[in-house]
């Protein structure tokens, strides 16, 4: 028995923004190839103060996760070793320890391998390459060495003037726009964009499941905006990126398959800009340079990230 198809809407905006071929047919990281030297120079260029704020959630068993998502566990954390004399008696002792957890259970980057639509990934590879034991052979988040460049915080719910995007509000085009004129800068080519909603302060006051759902988030015709703007990264303070439960009835995550598979375009979530707001907003800048340093899973589909904006 066939599968449905896509709903025709999604297959119009994936022909607009689609990348597959635009790097080489080898290519595997996609908008990546965005942050140019030169564009990281210029990044570099933007620190004034020195100014350092974190932007990832604490790692912790009882994080963001809450079951919803089979296998994605919040990490757990134990000692294999404490204050133990390896060597023999007398000798330093060592204390080792280890974590079991999901790699997007927390702040985190989705790899472009981490969705696929109609069995196909980013550049037209076959969905099959990913395997039980191998993980994602082409796109993986081994494959972005390095992820720095300008970073610009699009504070969606300071320029619509709240605290929090209400639960069902989807983050569109215009939105967009009313957070870069607060910032005051437009988005350039191999700028990493961070779009505020506000919703992670439902987690950070304890509601997780409010947090999750319903959730504010990127619109369906978002994608089209980063790609005009030659974005090469884009991350937010949701669970789930983009608006939960979805604009249109029955396409779950077309946000993601548009930006990872069409585009090319890596992603983040629960990525927490509660400070980094106030300091933009303190500072009355919103680029800075972003550090968001991939874990090189090999052929891993995600990766936790601590990035860290600097002022």
């Amino acid at each position: 028995m066939s599968r449905p198809a896509l709903h025709p809407a999604f297959h119009d905006i994936a022909k607009r923004v689609n990348n597959w071929g635009r790097w080489g047919a080898d290519d595997e990281i996609g908008t990546l190839n965005l942050i140019t030297d030169e564009v990281v120079r210029e990044a570099a260029a933007t620190v004034r103060t020195g100014r350092r704020i974190p932007l990832a959630l604490p790692l912790r068993e009882d994080g963001v996760q809450t079951g919803l998502i089979p296998g994605r566990v919040n990490p757990l954390h134990v000692m294999v070793q404490i204050n133990q004399e390896i060597f023999g008696p007398g000798t330093i002792a060592c204390s080792d320890d280890a974590v079991t957890m999901g790699l997007q259970a927390a702040t985190h980057w989705d790899a472009l391998a981490h969705v696929s639509h109609s069995g196909k990934l980013y550049n037209g590879r076959p969905a099959y390459t990913i395997t039980p034991h191998g993980g994602a052979e082409f796109s993986g988040i081994d494959k972005p060495r390095h992820i720095v460049s300008r970073g610009v915080l699009l504070d969606v719910a300071r320029a619509r003037g709240v605290d929090r995007l209400a639960g069902g509000h989807a983050v569109i085009p215009e939105d967009l726009d009313a957070a870069e004129e607060l910032a005051g800068t437009r988005v350039r080519p191999g700028d990493i964009v961070l779009v505020r909603t506000g919703q992670i302060q439902t987690y950070l006051a304890g509601a997780k499941d409010a947090y999750g759902y319903p959730s504010p988030g990127l619109s369906v015709h978002t994608p089209e905006w980063f790609h005009a703007r030659d974005v090469a990264a884009v991350a937010n303070d949701t669970l789930t990126f983009e608006i939960f439960p979805p604009e249109i009835d029955d396409l779950w995550l077309p946000v993601h398959a548009l930006d990872l598979v069409e585009m090319g375009m890596l992603q983040g979530q629960n990525w927490n800009l509660e400070e980094l707001s106030t300091a933009c907003g303190q500072e009355e800048r919103y680029c800075f340079l972003l550090s968001a340093m991939p874990e090189p899973f090999v052929g891993g589909t995600g990766t936790p990230v601590a990035p860290v904006a600097i002022l």
